[in-house]
């Protein structure tokens, strides 16, 4: 692939979209769905609160690192903005989104739950009744468990804790030390709910609900007797929380990690929310505490812990108000998985098969007296995972058990040191990957005799062995017992868990090594065949894109007549439909009832197409700084069911899909003239239902 360096038109920044920006954009398309009258009210509901969740999220990880990287003056990523640029305009963008988000809560949400019989219910709306029976919880259930601190010289401003609710009271007189009053903080303790039911009969109905924070709000005066309450604000601080471990100057990263997980909550602070009507000057001590400028100041025209109302999506059991339910296919012939995947390759396409098969590979090889050996990722595995239980059980049986737990896998790091220590403690291997790379590969291999010889079952996903996310995001699982396959999985898990040289496989891509080169040939290789006046054609889904050079590959292709489709789930910083760059490009954003987690690239290689899922994202953290893997499918059958479910299917989705457009926007896309309704998501659950 020809490359003209610093002097390559295609290395132009204005190609390129900040992938910060990009990213927080995907929550507008989430908000869509929240917003949106065709889904049903508590699914609306839930969209709203994982866009308010995704964007606490955005703050903690993305808003931290760009901060740091500004203080540290380190580059910019391929679009050339400068880190303090980036953050001006998230504060600017963000704070639109929050806008709207409340606009949705006040106006639309909130509203049309009233109607339906589900209320929660502002301070302004309780009853007489309801008054009397939140006074006496308050003072049953809330008082003893709070600490209200004055700030004095004896007391200074505490540590708050990340996205924790919190009350800023201004107060008047003095108390029985003679103190005087000026501002209190009042933490809400982590142990409550902070959404509380109403009993149906203080309510008069079977789905009241009041937050937490109008409560503390409300009854705040109790807390101090004998001063003036003259105002009570609730806020929120959000802090980074990106783990920085120095892998290279510790002896042992579980010990390091555990260390750096006590302190996580108290780390830099990165964003204020604030009652909107809090006085100027009670914004700036705030500001001046947390050590935040004022563009880091969200002001709340609500509860500043929107996503907390997630709460009422369980609580309320209303069919009329969700997703109808389903149920995954189960996969014939699971009582015995080794008969099953040694007569042929079985894929599974998650949520709409079930995750049935994986638990049986691994409860059956824990039983199994012919199994020797089980290896696995994990990556994130849930709160009691079966998984870990079998692999446990395995080990008692006498099975030699590795497994490899990435404890960096973000947000689940103390779950992942649990699992480490139960494992351990039943005597498996733990392994805890390679210093400097995450391990985000996703694999699992049974080595079994059968007759005189050993055999190797493997499984490959797209996802992780989370028996809940199989039920809420997209992917795709192969089980084979493929022997090429086999033996590169066995390679992987040598180099992982030992100090292997540099391995070559025959079938599989791995990063760091080969999965980045693998992606660029195939797309030269399309490159070059339409060069040749021959079909070129590339098919690629995957939840971000951002590397650089998989981008200039994809524009160079382009350029040679390639026709280039991809389903980008949300940060996309491909700049598409540029005329003579990238006008043979399109890229489009699936935001429906499942989470789009698909990664699959699809080469037409010229009437002989070549099909990989992988773990891996093109972003450049997957291909150059982790290990992943990207796994090609054999069977031409399966191949054709992939091509067809995930990419032909969601190229024809109308209903939740979104254009991205060359200025940066995203639009919805509409049935055309006489065309009907065709959702991706909806048409695979029909084929379950048949």
């Amino acid at each position: 692939m020809q490359d003209l360096g610093d002097s390559d038109p295609l290395r132009d920044n204005a190609l390129y979209f900040n992938r910060e920006l990009s990213q927080l954009d995907f929550n507008f398309r989430v908000l869509a769905q929240a917003q949106d009258p065709q889904v049903p009210l508590l699914e609306r509901l839930k969209y709203l609160c994982i866009s308010c969740t995704n964007l606490d999220e955005f703050f903690e990880i993305r808003a931290g690192t760009l901060r740091h990287a500004q203080d540290l003056g380190l580059p910019t990523g391929a679009d050339g903005l400068p880190p303090a640029t980036v953050l001006a305009r998230i504060h600017d963008r963000a704070a639109e989104l929050v806008q709207a988000q409340y606009e949705c809560w006040n106006h639309v949400l909130r509203p049309a739950m009233d109607d339906a019989g589900v209320r929660v219910l502002g301070r302004d709306c309780w009853s007489e009744s309801q008054m009397r029976w939140l006074r006496d919880y308050f003072r049953d259930e809330v008082m003893p468990v709070l600490s209200p601190l004055g700030l004095d010289p004896a007391h200074p401003f505490p540590k708050i804790l990340n996205k924790s609710l919190n009350i800023v009271v201004v107060l008047e007189g003095k108390d029985a030390f003679g103190r005087q009053g000026n501002l209190a903080i009042v933490r809400a303790p982590r142990s409550l709910p902070r959404i509380i039911q109403l009993p149906e009969d203080v309510s008069g109905g079977p789905h009241d609900f009041v937050f937490l924070s109008a409560v503390l709000s409300t009854f705040v005066d109790e807390m101090f007797p004998g001063m003036l309450v003259k105002g009570a604000y609730q806020f929120r601080v959000t802090r980074n929380s990106e783990l920085i471990v120095d892998e290279e100057e510790v002896d042992n990263i579980a010990l390091a990690l555990r260390d750096e997980l006590v302190g996580r909550g108290y780390l830099r602070a990165v964003r204020l929310e604030i009652a909107e009507q809090c006085p100027k000057p009670i914004v700036r001590t705030l500001l001046e505490n947390f050590d935040l400028p004022e563009n880091a100041v969200y002001r709340i025209n609500g509860p500043v812990n929107l996503n907390r109302v997630t709460q009422v999506y369980d609580l309320v059991q209303r069919a009329d108000l969700k997703f109808p339910p389903y149920q995954p296919r189960q996969l014939p012939g699971v009582e015995n998985i080794f008969d099953t995947v040694g007569s042929g390759d079985v894929l599974l396409h998650h949520p709409f098969d079930a995750f049935t098969p994986v638990l049986e590979l691994v409860r059956q090889a824990a039983e199994d007296p012919n199994v020797l050996a089980i290896k696995q990722t994990l990556y994130r595995s849930g709160k009691d995972s079966q998984i870990v239980e079998q692999l446990v059980q395995a080990a008692r049986n006498g099975k030699d058990v590795t497994v490899v737990v990435e404890l960096r896998a973000r947000f689940d790091e103390e779950a992942n040191l649990g699992f480490a220590d139960r494992l351990q403690e039943a005597g498996v291997q733990v392994v805890y990957g390679v210093v400097g790379y995450k391990t985000h590969a996703k694999m699992l291999l049974v080595v079994r005799r059968e007759g005189s010889k050993l055999r190797r079952y493997v499984h490959l996903g797209t996802g992780n062995y989370h028996a809940g996310t199989a039920r809420a995001y997209t992917d795709f699982g192969l089980i084979t017992a493929d022997p090429d396959i086999g033996n590169d999985v066995h390679l992987i898990f040598q180099q992982l868990s030992g100090l292997a040289p540099a391995i070559k496989l025959k079938r599989m891509l791995q990063s760091p090594f080969t999965l980045h080169a693998g992606v660029l040939k195939r797309i030269d290789r399309e490159t070059r065949l339409a060069r040749a006046g021959k079909r070129g054609r590339i098919i690629a889904k995957m939840n971000a894109l951002n590397e650089p050079q998989v981008i200039r590959a994809l524009y160079q292709a382009s350029q040679a007549g390639v026709q280039i489709d991809l389903i980008v789930r949300s940060a996309c910083t491909l700049r598409p439909g540029v005329p003579g760059i990238s006008d043979n490009i399109r890229v489009r954003s699936i935001v429906g009832r499942f989470l789009e987690h698909h990664r699959i690239y699809w080469f037409g290689n010229d009437g002989e197409p070549e099909l990989f899922c992988a773990s891996a994202d093109w972003l450049e953290r997957n291909l150059l700084r982790r290990v992943e893997t990207g796994f090609p499918i054999l069977d031409n059958g399966l191949a054709r069911r992939i091509h067809d479910e995930a990419l032909t299917n969601y190229l024809a989705d109308n209903v939740n899909a979104w254009q991205l457009e060359a200025d940066g926007s995203y639009r919805r896309v509409q049935p055309e003239m006489g065309a009907s309704a065709h959702s991706a998501q909806a048409s695979l659950l029909a084929q379950i239902c048949e």
